[in-house]
């Protein structure tokens, strides 16, 4: 059983869209055959914070697992952001990513009434709603390789599309016109837990309180409609979108801690699962 709240809700998700957890000694392997480039559908995730000394192993481990991988990505289940000493990792050049998982029991109203936007469900049956939504993703990417970006993301939305039609969840959007201007995606397998996916709001259209509109109204159809009585969300440290999921009624109950090292030459940016929001703090 996956202690880690973050994880087993990105395991939840993984597993609907068909990915595999296999169960080995210390630790669990995590493919996702339909985007082999997925960094975090394709990693290892340990029983427990690793012991001093034992980063090493562990990425050798995950060579073996992943042999034609382009990246290290190391999951670690434990709730507190445990990661092992900063030495070591330097050592076996890892970098240590930890990230507030957020959760809520209901929605409160945004505080901010966002006007002339059309907030809905993507229809599953218009290709231009979902090609919308991966232009969204595409225009707020600083970081990672273009083209590579946009063939994870065309993937991953294509099995996120398939989900909301088995009924599993939706992907919201605000639209001004035919621009999707911010947006996410929530998803259950009916457990009673719901988790966000990729929040965006348009770098053009940002601190306008479209953050805060969508992840409401996801909340509220996931509470509703999904029959979800825990929503959790993870946010991006570094962003300041914690504030935005705190306006709503979100609180942080625990650390989701990655590890992660990569080729930079060849980056894509292939987290979650995540939810990672790119709103500045101000958005709220």
């Amino acid at each position: 059983m996956v202690s880690s709240l973050g994880f087993r809700t990105d395991l939840m998700l993984l597993q609907l869209q068909g990915s595999t957890i296999e169960q080995h000694d210390g630790y669990l392997c995590v493919r996702t055959p339909s985007n082999p480039t997925f960094r975090w559908g394709n990693f290892i995730l340990l029983d427990a914070t690793p012991h001093p000394g034992s980063l090493r192993k562990w990425v050798d481990v995950f060579r073996q697992e992943f042999p034609h991988a382009e990246y290290v990505a190391i999951g670690i289940d434990s709730r507190g952001g445990d990661s092992g000493g900063a030495e070591e990792l330097l050592s076996v050049r890892l970098r240590a990513e930890s990230s507030p998982v957020m959760t809520a029991t209901q929605m409160v109203p945004p505080s901010r009434r966002v006007q002339n936007v059309d907030t809905r469900v993507l229809d599953v049956d218009k290709d231009n709603d979902w090609a919308a939504a991966i232009a969204l993703q595409v225009a707020n990417n600083t970081e990672e390789e273009p083209r590579g970006y946009t063939t994870f993301l065309i993937r991953r939305m294509a099995t996120l599309r398939a989900l909301q039609r088995e009924g599993h969840g939706a992907w919201f959007g605000a639209f001004a016109g035919d621009l999707m201007v911010s947006g996410c995606g929530v998803f259950s397998d009916g457990s009673g837990v719901a988790r966000y996916q990729s929040v965006d709001t348009h770098p053009d259209y940002r601190r306008r309180g479209l953050g805060a509109t969508v992840v409401h109204a996801a909340g509220t159809y996931a509470l509703n409609t999904l029959g979800a009585r825990t929503l959790v969300i993870v946010a991006d440290p570094e962003s300041g979108a914690d504030r935005v999921y705190r306006s709503v009624g979100f609180t942080a109950t625990e650390t989701e801690t990655l590890l992660e090292k990569t080729d930079d030459s060849k980056r894509e940016r292939q987290r979650t699962l995540d939810d990672i929001d790119p709103v500045p703090a101000g958005e709220g």
